[in-house]
């Protein structure tokens, strides 16, 4: 795989939406969630997602321009319909809305619709830990995992990001309740790898490695059936206040057809308390069991990865940089 400086991926992925028609503050917003998820080692939410976002704006499903229209249905209640707006951007505006309103409230929401795939959540949790204050971000996915003990995928990957400011820089969990995201089995696929048992099952509900067939199938929650429940849990939840769709109605984060109808959850709490960081150090102090070099606290394998590669440039498929890299030769910029 090519190896290229973050900067040149953020200015090519820059240059190509502003070429679709997303005004420069916006492109730098959605362009940055893609990198930064790069940077950290989540090549499933990283530019291979780029294509399908120029895909989408070109077909009218994905507004450039929307920022998202707001409504505060309470005090600490913010509801947003994203109206058809990139995911970052409406995502963005929104959460620093709330972080705004909870530094009088103390607790805020935004309940998002109709707005994008949202990219890595980590990136916000951080974002928002780095200012002193709590995250709790939820979204949901199209039907792509297997409920526990059935072989029809009826639930999404519903992943849940927490943030929280410690002395020592924010702490940040981020995880999906599928075993994985469909962003990496693709990313296994275009790599032409296998991938491990017990991601997913084919199309028949049978195990299997391919990750061409598991995209036909479903994934497998994480955890057998308490990762089950969490997802249909946060399922539930995400589209109770958002008013969005249901396992097999929810679209538009995989195809580039079809309006986005998942939901976005985010929370904010104002304020910690607590020395937290040197808690966190007598963890990763703790002598490893056998098999691992290090005891690492969620978040810490990504910094160090986004170090490293920040210094030494992103490996990205060859494959997609050179579909990129097309795109920008036969696509004229937008007038201005």
């Amino acid at each position: 795989m090519p190896t290229v400086a973050a900067s040149e991926v953020q200015n090519l992925l820059e240059d190509l939406l502003g070429r679709f028609g997303v005004p420069a503050d916006l492109a730098e917003v959605q362009a940055t969630v893609l990198v930064e998820a790069e940077l950290r080692g989540v090549a499933s939410h990283g530019i291979l997602r780029t294509p399908r976002i120029l895909k989408r704006i070109g077909n009218g499903v994905t507004n450039p321009v929307s920022t998202g229209l707001h409504v505060w249905r309470a005090s600490g209640l913010l509801e947003v319909d994203g109206e058809r707006g990139l995911g970052p951007v409406v995502a963005t505006r929104a959460i620093d809305a709330i972080s705004e309103r909870a530094s009088s409230t103390g607790v805020a929401v935004a309940a998002i619709s109709n707005s994008n795939h949202v990219g890595m959540l980590a990136w916000y949790a951080e974002r928002v830990a780095e200012r002193g204050q709590t995250l709790i971000g939820f979204t949901t996915s199209e039907a792509l995992v297997h409920p526990w003990g059935g072989g029809t995928a009826m639930i999404g990957t519903n992943p849940i990001a927490i943030g929280v400011p410690t002395e020592q820089g924010p702490f940040v969990m981020d995880t999906a309740t599928s075993i994985v995201s469909m962003g990496k089995i693709h990313d296994y696929a275009n790599r032409g790898q296998s991938i491990p048992a017990g991601w997913g099952v084919d199309a028949s509900g049978a195990p299997s490695t391919d990750p061409v067939a598991v995209k036909s199938g479903a994934i497998s929650p994480f955890g057998g059936a308490k990762g089950y429940a969490l997802g249909l849990a946060f399922e539930l939840l995400v589209s109770s206040l958002t008013s969005s769709a249901l396992g097999r109605d929810v679209h538009g984060t995989l195809d580039d057809t079809e309006p986005c109808t998942k939901g976005d959850l985010f929370i904010v709490i104002h304020g910690s308390g607590g020395a937290m960081g040197e808690y966190l150090n007598s963890i990763r102090a703790l002598p490893p069991i056998a098999g691992f070099d290090q005891v690492r606290v969620p978040g810490d394998r990504a910094r160090a990865t986004r170090d490293q590669r920040l210094a030494q440039g992103i490996p990205v498929s060859a494959e997609i940089w050179s579909e990129l890299t097309q795109i920008a030769a036969n696509t004229l910029p937008k007038e201005k």
